[in-house]
């Protein structure tokens, strides 16, 4: 299970405690450069988080027969970045609140918009030290856990909430990330679970619509009506564990009866 953007492996605790209520080994990813300061996030790219998912799964494939690999916003990117580049060790996808546009409604018209000029801004030099601050509401519905969210992340509690922004360089590795993915999506024949919020405050549902029309695998949608972004946290996260329970179990059913001698 692999967490977002400047985000903790907390954000999987919940539906890891719920796969392994329900018989299954889950692990929660730490990627590089997380769980620290801004410093430590900036001297790592997409590829060091890439390494960090490979190094977990190659450790967890030894413990399991099937492997899913599940993520929360670029975690999901990053799990369909997995499919794409080993698609012999993935039985399954569990795809939370996908990010590849920061495109929800809490975002600003710029970050919608201007988004695709990351890469040339940050190759020119310019932007080095400046950030997108998380704002309200945080991705959360559920007024209680955001408050106690926030407030961690302000206290500066990187390891229990996650840094308070995005840095302008770590996004521009996001959106390379994201870019070659999307180029790359029909490489992936794993079916896949896509839980995603009608309000998604940070990704639109444009972004599983993208994951729908190109994924070579089934694609089972769906949509959550009482949450925003962190689906894994929020009201309906345990709508999304019994989902991800049912679907990943019936990918085990079926793999078990194909393996059935007659």
């Amino acid at each position: 299970m692999i967490h977002g953007l400047t985000g903790t492996p907390n954000e999987l605790r919940f539906v890891a405690r719920g796969l392994r209520a329900a018989g299954f080994e889950a692990e929660c990813v730490r990627l590089a450069g997380h769980c620290g300061s801004e410093a430590d996030l900036l001297a790592t790219g997409w590829q060091d988080w890439f390494a960090s998912v490979e190094q977990a799964a190659d450790v967890l494939r030894q413990k399991v027969k099937h492997l899913f690999v599940a993520g929360l916003s670029m975690g999901a990117v990053l799990a369909l970045k997995y499919a794409i580049e080993h698609p012999d060790k993935v039985d399954g996808l569990g795809l939370y609140g996908t990010t590849f546009f920061y495109d929800g409604w809490s975002i600003p018209w710029y970050g919608r918009h201007l988004a695709f000029l990351f890469p040339l801004i940050i190759g020119l030099g310019f932007g080095q030290r400046k950030c997108f601050m998380e704002a309200h509401p945080f991705g959360l519905k559920n007024e209680r856990l955001r408050q106690a969210i926030s407030s961690k992340m302000h206290a500066g509690d990187s390891a229990a909430a996650g840094l308070p922004g995005n840095p302008w360089p770590s996004l521009e590795q996001f959106y390379r990330l994201a870019t070659d993915v999307q180029k790359n999506l029909h490489r992936v024949h794993a079916p896949a679970l896509a839980v995603h919020a009608r309000e998604d405050d940070v990704a639109s549902l444009r972004n599983v619509h993208l994951i729908e029309r190109h994924l070579r695998g089934p694609v089972e949608t769906v949509i959550l009506a009482n949450s925003y972004h962190m689906v894994t946290l929020d009201q309906e996260k345990g709508t999304l564990v019994e989902r991800s329970v049912d679907f990943f179990s019936r990918i085990v059913t079926r793999a078990a009866m194909r393996e059935k001698p007659e």
